[in-house]
């Protein structure tokens, strides 16, 4: 998945749509991100020993990652990313064995980083 813990997005639809927030947590196995103050939903909770009070929560409920999308500074709106691999000059590459070549002894790992399609800004 495209889309970290910390990442500002823009949600592209649902009732949220056009809201932007912060990413708090990534659920890579369902493939949903949570933001933060958006999707807000609320429960009723029943009184136990514990929170005699119960009452209503309010709390953020997760988001399908595509429905959002990263947020770039430049452009200020959602854009879509693509990834890269950094070589030993510094440029970019489409594949990691591409950017291995251009190396005169291998490193231990090759710096794979995301691109925004349209201007090329790089993402964190």
């Amino acid at each position: 998945m495209y889309i970290k813990t910390g990442d500002i997005v823009q949600v592209t639809a649902g009732r949220e749509k056009g809201k932007t927030g912060k990413v708090i947590k990534v659920d890579l196995a369902r493939s949903r991100v949570t933001v933060e103050g958006l999707n807000i939903i609320k429960r009723h909770r029943k009184p136990t020993p514990a929170d005699p009070d119960g009452g209503i929560v309010e709390r953020e409920a997760a988001l399908h990652s595509s429905n959002v999308l990263l947020l770039s500074t430049k452009l200020n709106r959602g854009v879509r990313v693509s990834y890269r691999f950094v070589g030993a000059g510094g440029e970019y590459h489409t594949t990691r064995k591409a950017a291995l070549s251009t190396f005169s002894e291998p490193p231990a790992r090759v710096a794979k980083i995301r691109l925004c399609v349209k201007t090329g800004e790089v993402f964190s």
